[in-house]
């Protein structure tokens, strides 16, 4: 009853933030649009659509089997981070205002899965199909790259491996969230940051579509920024976690574009290099 009651205060939430984001940031005619062409561009992106649906089912379905083949097949990096990073998370901890925790908390829960569903909304509705085709998979990338180094590495967060020094902030305010997390993850699932990485492959794709949707450019860099500095603020990742989510991210979108302009991963002018976002 509590996790459906958490999962409900999050789809009014979203919703809510996704029709505001509609009306003031894609505006009417481009909704009107989308509404007359929703079938042939529904149809156009079935295919990667599917492809990416069965990588969430997949993750869904294996995810407690991957734990188990992860302890006999697995790395156990937690002291290696440990002994890289020392007490950075510890040190981001000790700024820790009940207002921050608020703000921080919000933002993972709410703010995060907006930053993740609103972009589906505004590329579908540009006449332009490469940016929501790039969405698409580069979401896909994410989480398909991300259960393969859920297998190989196994790594706890700082609020798990640091006890006493580094506080669950999110689960000792809010302690409701614990019935959804603990649903779609599990404590060895830290490395790299899929929260840092699917944030920050939003505020790149928005980089990039910044000519049609300018402010939420500016959003997203807030909300990514601020999703990235949660996960070490509430205890969850490891400053090395974050980073390997923003190379993640990195990749998963160049190779997300890639493969909409050639059709293939390879540019063929020029396949050995990565073209990154400021280049």
């Amino acid at each position: 009853m509590a996790l459906l009651r958490v999962i409900f205060d999050i789809a009014v939430v979203v919703v809510v933030l996704c029709l505001i984001g509609s009306v003031t940031l894609i505006g009417p005619v481009r909704l009107r649009e989308l509404q007359l062409e929703l079938r042939d561009r529904a149809r156009e992106a079935a295919p990667s659509i599917g492809i990416l649906l069965c990588v969430l089912i997949l993750n869904a379905l294996v995810r407690d089997a991957t734990q188990e083949l992860s302890w006999v097949v697995g790395w156990n990096i937690t002291p290696l981070i440990r002994d890289i990073e020392g007490g950075f998370v510890i040190l981001i901890q000790s700024f820790a205002t009940p207002p921050l925790t608020t703000y921080f908390s919000y933002v993972y829960v709410f703010g995060y899965v907006f930053l993740l569903v609103f972009p589906f909304i505004a590329y579908a509705a540009l006449s332009d199909q490469d940016h929501f085709k790039s969405l698409i998979i580069a979401y896909t990338l994410n989480y398909g790259l991300g259960l393969i180094c859920y297998i190989i590495f196994i790594a706890y967060g700082p609020r798990n491996s640091l006890g006493g020094q580094v506080d669950s902030l999110l689960y000792t305010t809010y302690p409701q969230f614990q019935f959804l997390t603990s649903t779609v993850n599990v404590n060895t699932n830290v490395f790299p940051s899929l929260h840092t990485s699917l944030s920050v492959t939003v505020a790149l794709l928005a980089f990039y579509s910044r000519r049609d949707y300018p402010i939420w450019f500016l959003i997203s860099i807030l909300l990514a920024s601020s999703v990235v500095i949660s996960t070490m603020y509430l205890g969850i990742h490891w400053l090395v976690d974050v980073i390997a989510g923003i190379l993640l991210a990195v990749v998963s979108v160049e190779l997300g574009r890639r493969y909409v302009k050639y059709g293939s991963f390879r540019d063929s002018s020029s396949a050995s290099q990565l073209s990154w976002p400021w280049s």
